[in-house]
């Protein structure tokens, strides 16, 4: 493939050498670099590409894309300088792989809380219709029916896009995918056609990366303000920051609601912990999720699925049908009574939402009991917020490890007790031992109790200082059975 080919559509600052030369393979990191390929040197938020230009080259490359020239420059070498490397590598990458989010219906799903439900409930959706359908998501990928392992929420612009090019290998018509705050802001959806965008909602996370709420809203809304006018842009009406999401967007403006008039508007006539009966526009569907918040994310999937151009009362039917994604309000039953909730809410909203939610389907004389920590290494303005919402809305608290990664876990768990007053600081357990922790939480139910497992879902492992190790909170839950 020539280099000319794989800059179409950038407008390079500068180009020294041929641009017809041939290109074997695109990398952007260094060590991965063969003779005849493409590096493409991008600043990143620990090492920046730039300064591995050499070695790449030594190692055989024939191209460097960068937004700094070195100092020294190759004869043998050609060399394009852009303003964005980042934004680069994303547009090489889809071009690189022929491009194959133009040959698939693609729609992203963007917002703190929701985006793995929704994305993989409409793949599930799509395929039960019998159309062939892809998926990148935070707990799996598929391609059809295949899975494969995710690593990120949105992979980098290479694995994204030969994933996309997989699925239109193998005949997909569709693909959903959840989109990052971060995936944007490092431009690694540059360069995809998207058919469609979803807002969730938004509330505080990522602030160690993005430093302000404002700049990790506007990277969200940046995704809208990039969608081509073919696209639809479904939001969310009752967040505040819904709307804002709009505001630029060439696409076609679409809203959902539970509290005002919109374009699709959802109501939850009853509620359990074996499901809930909807209201849809108008149309009456039970569904085996629970939750006013899953509520908004089925309403979200229902319009999306009619902005795709499904059948109404083929996607109701199969609404009626679907389970919950891995990790989300995951109900384990004990045969004392108990239930057991593995949820992998790490947002204070996620984590009120869910609260909420036992709260109003729990009888009154039960107990919540909610076991919850905080990752290392991240947000730690977050670590009271996440406290203060479990102790006022349990009934008992076990403070424990999430992923700790570098972090000691009791400066963690210190910083969440400094959320609690007296009372609240008193009344909680604090186990550092994520294991012992559910123990204990289980030991302490009696029949008809609640307890809320928090902030892993669907994680099978803890970082623990760099090292990962094997750990599930569901697997957890049944030992203790």
């Amino acid at each position: 493939m020539k280099l000319s080919y794989l800059l179409n559509g950038l407008k390079p600052i500068r180009t020294i050498g041929d641009l017809d030369i041939e290109i074997n393979s695109v990398q952007f990191d260094s060590r991965l670099v063969q003779s005849g390929d493409l590096f493409v040197a991008t600043p990143g938020t620990v090492v920046d590409g730039h300064d591995y230009i050499p070695k790449a080259i030594a190692q055989g490359g024939v191209a460097v894309v960068c937004e700094q020239l070195p100092a020294e420059l190759d004869a043998k070498v050609t060399y394009v300088q852009l303003r964005d490397s980042l934004e680069g590598l994303g547009i090489i990458a889809s071009a690189y792989y022929d491009n194959p989010s133009r040959k698939l219906t693609l729609v992203g799903v963007t917002g703190t809380n929701g985006k793995t439900t929704i994305a993989t409930l409409l793949y599930k959706l799509a395929r039960a219709l019998g159309y062939k359908a892809g998926l990148l998501s935070t707990v799996c990928n598929y391609i059809n029916e295949e899975a494969v392992e995710a690593t990120h929420t949105t992979p980098d612009p290479l694995e994204l896009n030969h994933l996309l090019s997989r699925m239109v290998d193998a005949g997909c018509k569709y693909a959903f995918m959840e989109v990052s705050s971060h995936a944007v802001a490092q431009r690694r959806i540059a360069g995809l056609d998207y058919d469609g965008g979803i807002f969730t909602n938004l509330t505080r996370d990522h602030i160690d990366y993005h430093k302000t709420f404002d700049n990790y809203r506007d990277a969200k809304k940046r995704f809208f303000d990039e969608l081509p006018p073919k696209a639809f842009a479904l939001t969310n009406a009752d967040d505040k920051n819904g709307l804002v999401m709009l505001q630029n967007t060439q696409a076609k403006r679409l809203t959902y609601s539970c509290r005002t008039l919109a374009d699709f508007n959802g109501k939850i006539l009853e509620e359990g912990f074996e499901g809930m009966l909807l209201q849809l526009n108008g149309k009456e569907v039970f569904v085996s999720l629970v939750g006013r918040f899953n509520a908004y994310n089925l309403l979200a999937i229902y319009g999306a699925a009619i902005s795709l151009g499904f059948d109404r009362d083929e996607v109701l039917r199969i609404l009626s049908a679907l389970t919950a994604v891995s990790g989300r309000f995951e109900c384990i039953r004990s045969p004392k009574g108990w239930t057991a909730i593995v949820d992998y809410a790490h947002t204070p909203d996620a984590l009120t939402n869910v609260i909420n939610t036992i709260n109003e389907i729990r009888k009154k004389e039960a107990q919540l009991i909610t076991v919850v920590g905080c990752g290392g290494n991240r947000d730690k303005g977050k670590r009271p917020m996440m406290a203060h919402e479990a102790a006022i809305g349990s009934s008992r608290v076990v403070l424990t490890s999430d992923n700790p990664r570098d972090e000691e876990p009791m400066d963690i768990l210190n910083d969440m007790l400094a959320g609690l007053n007296d009372t609240e600081r008193q009344a909680a357990l604090v186990i550092s031992d994520r294991r012992e922790a559910i123990k204990t939480a289980c030991a302490l139910a009696q029949k008809d109790d609640v307890i809320l497992i928090a902030g892993k879902g669907h994680e099978d492992y803890q970082i623990i200082k760099g090292v990962k190790h094997h750990f599930d909170d569901r697997e957890e839950v049944r030992k203790c059975l």
